[in-house]
């Protein structure tokens, strides 16, 4: 689920980056596009496990479906 167009699917790229504020900002797009969307949710808290353990669950959530979003 984005908040510029909803929710997207087929081959995606997520990106995690922390900001200054201890938050991190988590961008998607589709695979090869110009374009990237902000995840709904985002910017998220970083969990105990920092910037990768959000990576990985992020990616595990969108790779369930289900209209995912930057935290639960």
């Amino acid at each position: 689920m984005t908040d510029e167009v909803g929710v997207i699917t087929a081959g995606l790229t997520i990106a995690t980056s922390r900001r200054p504020d201890g938050r991190a900002q988590i961008a998607i797009q589709y695979t090869g596009a110009e374009e990237w969307y902000t995840l709904t949710g985002s910017p998220a808290p970083l969990p105990p496990g920092g910037l990768a353990a959000l990576q990985a669950d992020v990616v595990q959530r969108v790779r369930h479906g289900g209209a995912a979003q930057a935290s639960h």
